[in-house]
């Protein structure tokens, strides 16, 4: 988008968002003999001209994500398939969710700034100010959107089950397949916190930090069971060739979710309606095929390994 067309929206929007206060400078002790002028109520009064809300800082977009979060999201080495510099690192990152963020700051006219975060630093990022937005495969569940606000859901994805090939539970048919198992999965999201009580008779061992850490567990045999979403089983079964994805979508024995914790979404600041339009402008160009496409294009391309 250029600077006149984002001028317009800014404008459109200044009725509906907060604006600057504004102080103003000391008055002068007026000379104890001088009489006031009368006012001319026949000349026009000039009102002051409003700020313009900010939907980007001097020019650049900042959007953080964990750079660790196959095909969503990585962190590799060179700028190859289009990847973008992560700030304050010799790296680059990019995946499903570059995609989107290189599109966005396209709208605005921006520079894209990617700023590499642990998962549990995202929302408090987004609330101080420090980014302007996070892209990282984040549901959008009740209690993030009371903290945040939300985009369309820009994916929706499946929960599925990660166990290895050649193990024990590699053709169990539903969740109650898994009794005895050891399990974990990454801290913070619905996999830990809402499926993994589901499934019946297993262990549960503390949360991993990240992805990567979680599927390290699974590959190294610390568990027989790790619950994920589909695109990040898919990236995993390419990074492992001895994982193996469950799905038990559509029968009787599946984890019990929501819509919101199968559905993605970009998140801004609470009361940042600039730029969440700008958002939806940009999701509103793509289908369910097109994202459908574009996360297989970001498993095909991932690096086989993951720091």
């Amino acid at each position: 988008m250029n600077w006149k067309k984002l001028a317009a929206l800014t404008l459109s929007l200044s009725m509906s968002l907060p604006l600057a206060a504004c102080s103003g400078g000391s008055a002068s002790t007026p000379a104890p003999t001088a009489t006031p002028a009368p006012a001319d109520t026949s000349a026009p009064v000039e009102t002051p001209a409003a700020a313009a809300p900010k939907l980007a800082e001097d020019g650049v977009l900042k959007v953080a994500m964990e750079c660790a979060y196959a095909p969503f999201n990585w962190t590799q080495s060179d700028d190859s398939n289009g990847a973008v510099p992560i700030s304050g690192t010799p790296d680059y990152a990019y995946g499903y969710d570059i995609i989107f963020a290189k599109e966005v700051a396209d709208k605005l006219g921006c520079e894209l700034e990617v700023v590499k975060m642990e998962w549990d630093a995202l929302i408090p990022a987004l609330q101080s100010g420090t980014v302007d937005a996070v892209i990282a495969g984040q549901c959008i569940t009740a209690e993030r959107a009371a903290q945040v606000d939300f985009s369309d859901p820009y994916y929706y994805a499946s929960i599925v089950c990660l166990v290895k090939s050649d193990g024990a539970y590699a053709d169990a048919t539903g969740i109650s397949s898994f009794e005895g198992a050891t399990a974990t999965s990454q801290l913070g999201t619905v996999w830990y916190d809402t499926c993994l009580p589901q499934v019946p008779g297993i262990e549960v061992l503390p949360a991993q930090e990240s992805v990567p850490a979680m599927l390290v567990a699974l590959d190294s045999g610390a568990v027989d069971l790790v619950v994920t979403d589909q695109p990040t089983a898919l990236s995993a079964c390419k990074a492992y060739s001895g994982m193996k994805m469950l799905d038990f979508s559509g029968t009787d024995d599946d984890f019990a979710v929501s819509e919101e914790e199968t559905n993605f979404g970009i998140s801004v600041q609470k009361g940042n309606t600039g730029l969440t339009d700008v958002i939806n402008e940009v999701l509103a160009q793509y289908t369910p095929d097109d994202y459908t496409a574009m996360m297989d294009e970001a498993i095909t391309v991932q690096p086989l390994n993951q720091d």
